[in-house]
């Protein structure tokens, strides 16, 4: 389920972080699903440990996964609305990208292809 890729900039718990959100966000996770073992998730991916319990604790801070003593971690069940929010939040982002693409001179027209690129050709879900 969860692949590193090696070669990119980004450290590999935060790697393993966006995998977990794209995952519950995509319906692959669920509220309720368990996670890999960290021990598991670690051999499986060629990671240390520590590098896996690091992702995991900071999905646990922000309240995407509980861990149970003994038992492991799972996605709560506010997981995907809190995701949701958080992506909300990141239109305010995407209004900043657009008011400084358009000064730059990208039309309309371009902008609206990558929209529609982005969301698979304008498929609604």
């Amino acid at each position: 389920m969860f692949q590193i890729d090696a070669m990119s900039r980004t450290p590999v718990y935060e790697q393993i972080i966006s995998q977990a959100e794209k995952f519950i966000l995509g319906g692959i996770l669920h509220s309720g699903d368990q996670l890999p073992s960290v021990r598991s998730l670690s051999i499986e991916l060629s990671v240390n440990p520590n590098t896996i319990q690091k992702a995991y604790g900071e999905l646990d801070l922000r309240g995407i996964i509980s861990t149970v003593p003994g038992r492991g971690c799972f996605v709560t069940e506010k997981a995907l609305e809190t995701l949701r929010a958080n992506s909300r939040k990141k239109l305010l982002l995407l209004e900043e990208l657009v008011a400084e693409l358009w000064a730059a001179g990208v039309t309309r027209k371009e902008l609206n292809d990558v929209v529609e690129n982005a969301i698979g050709g304008g498929r609604q879900k």
